[in-house]
């Protein structure tokens, strides 16, 4: 074999060895899964992902469950990647929760991400109460999502059944462009860092909704609601804020789960043990979480 032969042997070689111990080595953390199946050959990857089939939950997909008021109307719907609890008698979510990680993360921000400019606002004809992409118009509200498009963009499902109108509720554009952004632009950034987040979204209702649509029908919330965790290094964080132009940063409006739950009357991470769930639901410091700082 000549010199130069054997040198591009050695090197497949190494390359092959340092895959192979990478690959024990994060199999054993046991942490982080890539959200695809790396050991199927390219070409089945390539055509699951056009089927739909490559998603994999990356860790314990009980996170996502909440556990609702009995009282409360709610039906719970499993997209492909986020899971809606939606309330027929408000004719919006409850609330919708969704996991994301780094490998999504940077599928999303990728050169060949879904564009959402191709994407419309549809309703899901097989959930009871879910109003008409139109029912929206000349209301003064936008079509605010839950779970936000800019998370979703690794996958053309994903996308869709992100603009169903049950990931949907009414929202100022003063919010929803505003302060509010800037929370999910944080969240997708720490993504990066934090690998795998469980985030909660939804919003506060109240006896004195304003009312919209053409029937009258879906419930204008005065608040909404984030929740953010992050199970390594096992550290949550949520917000609220108002149905409105926010005056400060959106800094000033993180606080703790355990006010959400509150105000709520919703149970969030209760798969997790008790004493974990009680700490980290007691906390908010916004200092631990890597710095964030939007343009303006």
């Amino acid at each position: 074999m000549k010199k130069k032969q054997k040198r591009n042997l050695y090197y497949v070689l190494l390359a092959i060895a340092l895959a192979v111990g990478g690959y024990q080595t994060y199999q054993k953390n046991g942490f982080y899964k890539s959200a695809y199946n790396e050991e199927l050959p390219t070409e089945q990857r390539e055509q699951d992902k056009q089927e739909g089939k490559e998603y994999q939950s990356t860790g314990d997909p009980s996170l996502l469950d909440v556990k609702l008021p009995e009282k409360l109307d709610n039906q719970t719907v499993h997209y492909k990647s986020i899971v809606v609890y939606f309330n027929k008698h408000y004719r919006v979510p409850n609330c919708v929760a969704y996991e994301l990680t780094n490998t999504m993360t940077a599928m999303a921000d990728s050169r060949d991400a879904e564009n959402r400019a191709n994407y419309q606002f549809e309703r899901d004809h097989n959930v009871k109460g879910c109003p008409d992409w139109w029912e929206y118009k000349e209301s003064g509200y936008t079509r605010g999502h839950m779970a936000p498009a800019m998370d979703m963009r690794w996958d053309k499902k994903a996308m869709e059944q992100c603009f169903l109108m049950t990931n949907i509720c009414p929202q100022l554009d003063e919010m929803n462009d505003g302060e509010w952004r800037h929370v999910e632009e944080a969240v997708h950034r720490w993504s990066k860092s934090a690998k795998r987040l469980v985030v909660i979204t939804g919003p506060i209702f109240s006896d004195d909704m304003e009312r919209i649509g053409k029937y009258g029908d879906i419930a204008v919330p005065k608040s909404f609601f984030k929740v953010v965790y992050a199970p390594e290094p096992n550290r949550a964080i949520a917000f609220v804020m108002e149905n409105k132009r926010m005056p400060n940063s959106w800094t000033n409006y993180a606080t703790t789960i355990d006010k959400v739950e509150a105000l709520t009357g919703y149970d969030f991470l209760a798969q997790l043990e008790d004493k974990v769930e009680d700490v980290i639901e007691s906390k908010e410091n916004i200092k631990d979480w890597p710095a964030y700082y939007p343009r303006r």
